[in-house]
């Protein structure tokens, strides 16, 4: 009994010299902080070890992205220091898209941006507080307190057949038709990423086998596959052009970056302009979509899980739920709509 009263007693103790005395008033506790300047001379150092270690480009692009952001931000807003308030008050920046400012970074529109990318800017920041405790000891991280944001998974609707069919219509009716269907078909019998598209060069398909070497998370390659539809597309897209085997699968082909391989920026004004044209609504016209689009049918079809695993390129099965719930709500969809007994009824 004498035991525990002591280390009981011991344990209010080590409470009220964290919180301050037993009257209840609060201690004085400055909040964690790193000056400007040192972020300044940090961040250079941080890229230079993420570049030997081996992180992939667009990994590298984005960590030197958020940071130059932030900086910028605490640069405009005057500030001296960086704790957690100025962290909050950053992420609240991005999540807005700059609302109270008129613009996010100059040149980019005011307008909210999704969880996901809010929660992107989050981790990216841990990362590098975290490598700066581990090699200066003596700073504390201002992200001890900043809890992540809480990221809802987005419900992304997948393409119908009747948007895909509208699609490949409007590709056929555009400046550049054999390219813009080939990369339609590409994306929704493959699944492969925006940025993973555009890094495809000539010598990484393999028409003769229907397949193609794509370079995935981590610097890690896999094969993606596809079929008849989309084998006929490049080909026919291909025999307009003469490429070397190092050379971009994908060119802009108008404006002023014709020529030069493309860009995940414009491979989205593509999908974009695509979309408008076919006029569709109630879905998200983005390279992503076709990814969903392409699990949800690939499962619908009797594909398994594990096989979708390695043709999309993850390394767990996180993200299979998702697609089967999505998967399944396809179903009912079709299920109700194809109904045999409300059939009989319109015949």
């Amino acid at each position: 009994m004498e035991a525990k009263n002591a280390e009981k007693t011991a344990r209010f103790a080590k409470t009220a010299a964290t919180y301050g005395s037993w009257n209840g008033n609060l201690k004085s506790d400055p909040m964690p902080s790193v000056s400007v300047t040192d972020l300044t001379r940090r961040i250079p150092e941080f890229i230079y070890e993420c570049q030997y270690r081996g992180h992939s480009t667009r990994t590298l692009e984005e960590e030197r992205s958020v940071l130059n952001k932030l900086l910028r931000y605490l640069e405009e807003s005057d500030a001296t220091h960086c704790s957690g308030a100025e962290i909050r008050q950053y992420l609240t920046h991005v999540a807005q898209g700059g609302l109270q400012r008129g613009g996010r970074w100059g040149n980019q529109p005011a307008r909210p941006v999704r969880p996901r990318t809010v929660r992107n800017h989050w981790g990216y920041l841990c990362t590098f507080f975290n490598w700066l405790v581990e090699e200066y000891p003596s700073t504390v991280s201002p992200m001890e307190r900043v809890r992540p944001p809480i990221m809802r998974p987005d419900q992304v609707q997948p393409f119908t057949r009747d948007h895909i069919h509208a699609l490949r219509q409007a590709a056929r009716r555009s400046q550049n038709p054999l390219r813009d269907e080939a990369i339609l078909l590409f994306l929704l019998d493959t699944g492969v990423r925006a940025s993973k598209l555009c890094a495809i060069t000539n010598r990484d398909l393999d028409l003769g086998g229907h397949c193609c070497k794509v370079l995935g998370k981590g610097n890690k390659h896999r094969m993606v596959f596809f079929g008849r539809d989309t084998h006929k597309a490049l080909w026919r897209y291909l025999q307009d052009r003469r490429i070397e085997d190092d050379e971009p699968l994908f060119l802009s082909l108008q404006g002023t970056l014709a020529g030069d391989p493309l860009t995940r920026a414009g491979l989205l004004q593509l999908v974009e302009r695509l979309g408008k044209a076919a006029h569709l609504k109630g879905v998200r016209c983005s390279p992503h979509t076709f990814r969903h689009t392409m699990a949800i049918r690939f499962l619908n079809d009797g594909g398994n899980v594990f096989t979708l695993q390695q043709l999309l390129g993850h390394t767990g099965l996180a993200m299979t739920p998702k697609y089967l719930n999505l998967a399944q709500a396809d179903l009912a969809m079709q299920a109700r709509r194809y109904s045999p007994v409300d059939s009989l009824k319109k015949r």
